[in-house]
C-alpha cells in the first residue's frame, strides 16, 4: 500500500515539476558594458606618434622645414585614421586590415609628392627593410616549384 501511494504520489507531482522547471525562462544576457569597448583615440597620444614619425623621418631623410611641416600633417592624418579604422572595427580584423592597408597606401602616395626622388627611395628601402620585405639583391631560398634548381644535374 506505502509503494502504491508513494508511485501514485510520484505520478502526480512529476508533471508539476516538469512544468515549473520550463515555465521559467531564462533571463537575456545584458548588453556589454561600456568600459569592454575601445577607449576614442587620443588626441594628445595620436598627436604625439605623429610627431615621433616625423622627427625619424627628419634625421633619416634630412627634411627641409617646409618637407617637415608636410611630413607632419601627413603623418597626422594617417595616425588619425589608423586610430579611428581600429576604434570603429577593432572587431572585425579583415576590414581593419583593409581600411589601415588602404591609409597606408595614400600616405605613400602624399609622401612620394612630398619627398624628392632620393629620399622617397631612401624612405622605401628602411621601410622594407624594417617590415621584413626580401631585398632583390639578397634573395635565396629554394627554387620555384617546377624549376630544377642549380645543385641538381
Amino acid at each position: 500500500m506505502k509503494t502504491t501511494l508513494l508511485a501514485s504520489l510520484l505520478l502526480f507531482s512529476a508533471p508539476a515539476t516538469l512544468l515549473a522547471q520550463t515555465a521559467t525562462k531564462p533571463k537575456p544576457k545584458p548588453a556589454a558594458p561600456a568600459a569592454t569597448q575601445p577607449a576614442a583615440p587620443n588626441p594628445a597620444q595620436v598627436e604625439a606618434r605623429a610627431n615621433a614619425l616625423t622627427d625619424n623621418m627628419q634625421k633619416a631623410l634630412a627634411l627641409t622645414p617646409q618637407q617637415v611641416e608636410k611630413v607632419r600633417q601627413i603623418n597626422l592624418i594617417s595616425v588619425r585614421g589608423v586610430e579611428s579604422a581600429r576604434q570603429k572595427y577593432g572587431r572585425d580584423v579583415r576590414k581593419m586590415a583593409g581600411v589601415v592597408d588602404d591609409i597606408g597606401q595614400a600616405r605613400l602616395a602624399m609622401l612620394k609628392e612630398t619627398l624628392s626622388p632620393q629620399q622617397f627611395d631612401k624612405y622605401q628601402r628602411k621601410r622594407e627593410e624594417k617590415m621584413g620585405v626580401p631585398s632583390s639583391q639578397g634573395v635565396q631560398g629554394n627554387a620555384a616549384p617546377g624549376l630544377p634548381s642549380r645543385y641538381e644535374e
